[in-house]
């Protein structure tokens, strides 16, 4: 299996960027989509996930509100759409996939990983 990340790039404070993440082979109802982020000197953290078969999303408190995870059944893609973004959002950004379904918020619950995407958000 592999995840190819895209659609990081440099933005202002406030504005907005999708990020996208493409998975070869098959993703099934039981699978979880994750994002996590990683900004410099700091761990890894749970940003969003899904669940691939009902669609229920889960947020991290920090991004709530402002990111929106979401998936395409059929291009076996999942999203991540940041609004009102701040500096402190600034990071390398990862998707995951949990082939177990048994959570959600924990790097170590995640099997598969892209190679993440650079998202800077300037002040």
């Amino acid at each position: 299996v592999q995840l190819q990340a895209s659609g990081g790039g440099l933005v202002q404070a406030g504005g907005s960027l999708r990020l996208s993440c493409v998975a070869s082979g098959r993703t099934f109802s039981s699978h979880v989509m994750g994002w996590f982020r990683q900004a410099p000197g700091k761990e890894r953290e749970f940003v969003a996930a899904i669940r691939w078969g009902t669609g229920r999303t889960f947020y991290a408190d920090s991004v709530k509100g402002r990111f929106t995870i979401s998936r395409d059944n059929a291009e076996n893609t999942v999203y991540l759409q940041m609004n009102s973004l701040k500096p402190e959002d600034t990071a390398v950004y990862y998707c995951a996939r949990n082939n177990r379904g048994d959570g959600w918020a924990y790097d170590s619950q995640y099997i598969y990983w892209g190679q993440g995407t650079q998202v800077t958000v300037s002040s």
